[in-house]
């Protein structure tokens, strides 16, 4: 959460619809110190995924006419999506957060150190190996940005990852999430990406 609090932030709450939860509200949205909107509830990028999949938001999803949740690819790991085409080919697709914004105005991944996200960029070249196509998709939930790079100054080894996920075959985009307080959604906006 580094670059979105600090106190006195306005905030967007939704109630929580589960009478027996602890918290009776979710925070869905910090505003910046930029006056923008930042998406922190982490479990809307998936969401949304889906639904910019059903609606044909991403160009080069398009091809794909299936989409499968949660896909075991070993005994230990699970992606995201798995996408497939009518001629069974498929696609797979790790969904990755994104809220921090660095001094210059760039999204960045991860705000923290993340073996787990080694661990996926490493699963994402070995499928490319195994002549599947793979994806990781940055979901950056919030607008006052221009571009998208690793945040290598805290994740060194995940932005050597990265590239090297790139230069196998992996594909790495960044789109938009848009969110005011009467809708979010996964925009068609994508964002240069920076290795």
């Amino acid at each position: 959460m580094k670059s979105v609090l600090s106190s006195g932030q306005s905030c967007l709450v939704s109630p929580a619809k589960d009478p027996n939860r602890k918290l009776k509200f979710s925070l869905e949205a910090v505003k910046s110190e930029t006056g923008h909107w930042v998406g922190v509830n982490t479990s809307w990028p998936n969401i949304l995924a889906k639904e910019a999949f059903e609606k044909s938001v991403i160009p080069h999803w398009r091809p794909y006419s299936k989409l499968q949740s949660e896909v075991k690819i070993s005994k230990e790991s699970r992606l995201d999506l798995m996408l497939e085409n009518e001629q069974g080919q498929k696609h797979y697709v790790e969904i990755k957060n994104v809220t921090l914004r660095s001094s210059t105005g760039v999204a960045q991944f991860p705000d923290s150190v993340t073996e787990r996200g080694q661990k996926h960029l490493k699963e994402l070249m070995k499928l490319t190996a195994d002549g599947h196509s793979a994806e990781i998709l940055f979901t950056v939930q919030r607008d006052d940005v221009q571009g998208f790079a690793p945040a290598d100054e805290i994740d060194p080894e995940y932005g050597r990852l990265l590239r090297q996920a790139q230069q196998a075959g992996v594909k790495i985009s960044a789109y938009l999430i848009q969110l005011n307080a009467q809708e979010i959604f996964l925009s068609g906006e994508s964002l240069e990406v920076r290795l």
